[in-house]
């Protein structure tokens, strides 16, 4: 079946035996065995979720169907108005921001958008953003901070885009600058991994005072492809990377980059898209709500020591390997 991965064939034959019973007259005990293959293929599915490796994971947070930020918008957010330009050089469409209501609050939505057919992937860029689309971001961010609005950043992308504009435009530069100014936004900032969470591309909108995740999406410094290929001078070792690279959503709440797991419907969020805003929006609406009740430097000052935290288990290691007398 055209929705379904590799790892979920017992799943994809129910469906076709499904899919062959409908095209046959209706009658009541066809329409009971329909109801019992649903019920099978749904009991496997949630049997095969719920032992997913790292990369089958990986294959879910790249699944084509998955909701993507404008999908989530619409479900969850009111009078969206979006913000267009850089003011610098051009508006980038792989990243979407704008103003709306979320159950009444006044909010900034800031998030990657990969699209969700073949015109819209390449009108998106696949979600891979240029440096005119970190600048868009971090100012509608700072008009978000001086009307005081809390800020909602979503991330799914594969990583920034890597052509020569993009590097010839400053791409570095404009996620360094993001972080540094991200970082010092005195408004409440809630991010959500909705499905890759890739390289710095990712983590140029990812500043923030909680970082909610999807069950099933990733977050890494690299993808696993890349990493083998690195690592190994073999991407087919993507497999291995994957599990190496520690990029699940349980990995990461456990090394404390990832505050909170957001739950999603059997068999991923592109199974049921309202399903998975439904749970998307009772995370956002705790973490909101968490944040408003601290005070502003308050909030800053624990939006820094979080960040700072990060990779001290990996200095650990470091350290621990090193010859005496050296750091």
């Amino acid at each position: 079946m055209a929705d379904t991965l590799e790892f979920e064939e017992p799943v994809a034959v129910l469906l076709k035996e499904i899919e062959a019973l409908r095209m046959l007259p209706r009658t009541a005990e066809r329409d009971g065995e329909i109801a019992s293959l649903q019920q099978r293929a749904q009991s496997i599915r949630a049997e095969i979720y719920a032992n997913l490796t790292s990369w089958q994971r990986v294959l879910v947070a790249r699944h084509p169907n998955r909701p993507n930020t404008l999908d989530y918008v619409e479900r969850l957010f009111g009078d969206f108005t979006e913000i267009h330009g850089d003011r610098r050089f051009a508006d980038d469409r792989a990243i979407v921001t704008g103003f709306a209501t979320f159950h009444g609050t006044p909010v900034l939505v800031v998030g990657h958008q990969k699209g969700s057919d073949t015109k819209q992937k390449i009108y998106r860029n696949f979600g891979y953003a240029r440096p005119e689309g970190y600048r868009k971001a971090i100012r509608a961010m700072k008009v978000s901070e001086k009307f005081r609005r809390p800020i909602v950043a979503f991330i799914d992308t594969p990583a920034a885009y890597p052509g020569v504009e993009s590097e010839e435009r400053g791409v570095a530069e404009a996620i360094a600058y993001n972080l540094r100014e991200m970082a010092m936004l005195d408004v409440p900032i809630v991010v959500i991994v909705t499905g890759e969470g890739g390289s710095g591309g990712a983590l140029g909108i990812a500043i923030g005072d909680r970082i909610l995740m999807q069950e099933f999406a990733v977050y890494s410094v690299i993808p696993p492809e890349g990493c083998a290929a690195i690592l190994w001078r073999n991407a087919n070792r993507k497999v291995e990377a994957a599990e190496a690279l520690k990029i699940t959503a349980g990995d990461l709440v456990e090394m404390g980059i990832v505050d909170e797991i957001v739950r999603e419907p059997v068999g991923g969020a592109h199974t049921d898209p309202m399903a998975a805003a439904m749970l998307v929006d009772a995370a956002l609406s705790r973490a909101l709500e968490m944040l408003s009740q601290d005070p502003v430097n308050v909030r800053l000052s624990k939006r820094y020591e979080k960040f700072r935290q990060m990779g001290r288990l990996g200095s650990a290691f470091v350290d621990a390997s090193a010859p005496p007398g050296e750091p």
